[in-house]
């Protein structure tokens, strides 16, 4: 038999966590599957269970001085209809599952996952997202790149909650995503790829990449992002294979069920190449 909490408000279900450990659940979309033990048979779970899809204070979207807040508990439905939403966050979180899924899951549990293949995480360590984390007590602000230290394991202590998500209130001139899966929906990413640019006058202002599903965490390199800009986009072309040069130290595929690791890291470079030869 599964123990479930529901508290009414956020207070009482930080109280609740101050007092006690439990497994917190939203959607459930990835903890249910996690748990499963097969056909007919109940989820198995050594701790309580605290239900927090209904709180409301977890549901908002809204802008202010520190950006687009996304409440934990915002499904990503909501988040695709919303209208403060930079436009290519939306065109990833489309490509997530199906439209039953997306009506329940979470972008909190997408995070909370910390999985190298969550698909919200490529734009999230992008645009240097960052989680609010409150207890009883105190709230704390951490970059997503910090929160999640492993695969499946992050920095949120046994009484913390996630409450908000923080990104820029940002639109990029240039947008570049690829997700490659065995199909279409509810299809676990072998490699995915999301690049960003601001272009001015031919001289490149701004560029972000990063790569899901091809290392222990989401693949970003500082170093090549420097080097390209400044650049105007007509040296680009000569200086190509040096930038696959930068990312290809950190690419580090595994072979699995989904793919091989020489396919993701053949794919994941091809698909830098076909970024930087649009923005060229």
């Amino acid at each position: 038999m599964v123990n479930g909490l529901r508290p009414k408000n956020l207070d009482e279900a930080l109280e609740i966590l101050s007092k006690q450990q439990c497994t917190v659940i939203a959607g459930g979309t990835d903890l249910m599957v996690q748990r499963a033990r097969g056909f007919a048979i109940a989820p198995a779970f050594d701790k309580p269970l605290l239900f927090i899809e209904h709180l409301s204070e977890l549901k908002k979207i809204y802008i202010d001085d520190e950006g687009i807040h996304i409440g934990a508990c915002a499904i990503l439905t909501d988040i695709i209809q919303n209208e403060t939403i930079p436009s290519i966050f939306k065109e990833m979180i489309e490509q997530m599952a199906s439209p039953p899924t997306r009506n329940m899951a979470t972008i909190a549990g997408n995070i909370c996952n910390a999985s190298p293949a969550g698909d919200t995480l490529p734009y999230l360590y992008a645009v240097n997202a960052k989680v609010k984390l409150k207890n009883i007590n105190s709230t704390r602000i951490v970059n997503v790149s910090d929160f999640i230290i492993s695969p499946k394991k992050t920095c949120m202590r046994s009484d913390e909650l996630l409450t908000d998500i923080i990104i820029p209130d940002k639109e990029f001139e240039h947008n570049y995503y690829r997700k490659l899966g065995q199909r279409k929906g509810m299809s676990l990413t072998k490699v995915s790829l999301l690049a960003m640019a601001d272009v001015s006058d031919g001289k490149i202002l701004d560029i972000r990449i990063t790569l899901g599903s091809v290392a222990a965490s989401i693949v970003r390199s500082p170093e090549a992002e420097k080097y390209m800009t400044g650049k105007d986009t007509s040296e680009i072309k000569a200086v190509t294979e040096t930038i696959l040069g930068k990312y290809n130290n950190l690419i580090r595929p595994i072979d699995d069920a989904r793919s091989t690791a020489i396919y993701r890291k053949k794919t994941s470079l091809r698909l830098i190449k076909d970024f930087l030869e649009k923005i060229s």
